[in-house]
């Protein structure tokens, strides 16, 4: 008889072949749920509600390093960003390079997300923009946050001001009260609550006008591309069951082979018709995303580095007290 686990994922088309069934994991039935990351993680970090789910890789760090053992990490990474490209800010705020973020107002849904852990990891190291020379304003509310999970408090030197509840980050960046956002979200969910279209206002503007360039230049500097999600299982399942780790890790691996098989599949028929260049079709064939340890060492362990330097956690985590040990060769 399989293992029956409940799962929890956030969808895309790395995780469709798990979530429809076309790849299976050995001696498991999983059972999912789709939910937004967001929630997903704030319910995982406050409720603990599924066996195996997607899980931000920050406050991964930051529940362990609180002491939350209720979790071993898997080295699957569902979503991977350029995440410092996407900054948004006001035209009126004399921002026309990142060194202008200095005494800014900025917005960030949750100052402990991966993906603003990556972009202030990015404005320090690249641009010599430190988190306290910003000022900060948070969306998500104490009762709904991920930091009410593990502990969160604003780190040393770093301002992190609440955002009220009758306001958000698109009506404070709309009415000037911001002058940037180090990212936002409008998908509907248990605990985000902006709802403005930022992205074609015309007050509104990315922080780098060429985001391919950027996202280029990022990556040829540095040689990361950044992690925002990985995956977590229930501790007390890898004590009783140690075989669930690699099983799930290969079914993962597998559901990447096959996303990338549909995606040059999907290719093939564009290049032939002459609607994207011969260049363009070769470079679609190159996975972007890769499973395990061993590909992903360097940018996990910026990940930490950056989360110790911001003062998100108190010492610099140890990758083989993240992840399950049978993982750690992967």
């Amino acid at each position: 008889m399989n293992l029956r686990l409940s799962l929890g994922m956030a969808s895309n088309p790395r995780t469709w072949p798990i979530l429809d069934g076309t790849v299976k994991a050995d001696g498991i039935d999983l059972v999912p749920s789709i939910v937004h990351g967001s929630e997903l993680f704030w319910r995982q970090l406050r409720f603990a509600d599924f066996d195996v789910s997607e899980m931000s890789f920050s406050s991964l760090m930051m529940s362990m390093a609180h002491g939350d053992e209720r979790w071993t990490g898997l080295p699957v990474f569902t979503t991977r960003n350029f995440f410092h490209t996407g900054m948004l800010i006001r035209k009126d705020a004399g921002i026309n390079k990142p060194s202008d973020l200095k005494g800014k107002r900025v917005g960030v849904p949750e100052y402990q997300q991966t993906a603003a852990l990556w972009i202030r990891g990015a404005l320090q190291h690249e641009f010599g923009v430190e988190p306290k020379d910003m000022e900060f304003f948070m969306e998500r509310t104490p009762s709904h946050s991920h930091g009410a999970a593990t502990g969160f408090k604003a780190p040393e030197g770093v301002t992190v001001n609440q955002i009220p509840e009758d306001k958000s980050i698109g009506s404070m960046m709309l009415s000037g009260e911001l002058d940037a956002t180090l990212l936002y979200l409008v998908d509907p969910n248990l605990v985000d609550r902006s709802t403005a279209d930022l992205w074609s206002h015309p007050d509104i503007a990315y922080l780098f006008p060429d985001r391919k360039a950027e996202g280029a230049r990022y990556y040829n500097s540095t040689g990361l591309y950044p992690i925002n999600h990985g995956m977590v299982v229930r501790r007390s399942i890898v004590d009783q069951e140690p075989w669930v780790m690699l099983n799930l890790l290969t079914a993962f691996q597998k559901a990447a082979k096959v996303a990338d098989e549909r995606r040059i599949e999907q290719t093939s028929y564009h290049a032939a018709s002459g609607l994207i260049s011969p260049e363009a079709a070769e470079a679609l064939k190159k996975p972007m995303v890769t499973h395990g340890i061993t590909a992903n060492r360097k940018v996990l362990e910026t990940a930490t580095q950056y989360s110790f330097e911001q003062g998100l956690t108190s010492k610099l985590a140890k990758l083989e007290d993240i992840f399950g040990a049978s993982t750690m060769e992967q």
